[in-house]
């Protein structure tokens, strides 16, 4: 499993999840944790000036209490509308190229890790740009439908 941040400039945080971890708030966190300095290191205007905003999505690791306690003190996220999934940047932007470039094919970890890094330095920032000026339409028409969006809907 890939865990992947992205902003406008490109990827600023990645990480390959162990066959067999589970992905709970303690290790969410953990991971967050590890954001939390690649956004520091990587982007020091955003952090000290508290600009850099997560967007996550409700998967269950991200909504838990340990999650957000944790998010209160340190970062400022956005937030997402339950039954949304066309809002994630992950799920319309990132996934899709992934499975395009991988689909129909087999890999031990090792070369599947190896062809997710490939594809993701294929990714150039006017990319990013482009899937956030996708989300913010995308979001802008849940706001005007006052949550009730549903995948597809909001396609730009």
């Amino acid at each position: 499993m890939l865990i992947c941040f992205f902003d406008l400039k490109g990827i600023v945080h990645k990480e390959f999840v162990s066959p067999g971890q589970t992905v709970n708030a303690a290790f969410y966190v953990e991971v967050l944790k590890r954001l939390q300095e690649n956004v520091r290191r990587k982007r020091p205007d955003h952090w000290q000036n508290n600009t850099w905003l997560l967007h996550h999505d409700n998967a269950p690791a991200h909504a838990a209490l340990l999650t957000r306690r944790f998010l209160t003190d340190n970062m400022t996220v956005v937030p997402h509308p339950p039954y949304s999934p066309d809002l994630a940047p992950s799920d319309f932007f990132l996934f899709p190229k992934l499975k395009m470039k991988l689909k129909g094919r087999r890999f031990q970890t090792e070369e599947i890790q190896a062809e997710l890094q490939a594809v993701l330095n294929t990714l150039r920032e006017n990319d990013f740009q482009e899937c956030f000026k996708n989300w913010q339409r995308r979001w802008d028409h849940c706001q005007a439908s006052e949550g009730d969006c549903s995948e597809g809907d909001a396609s730009p």
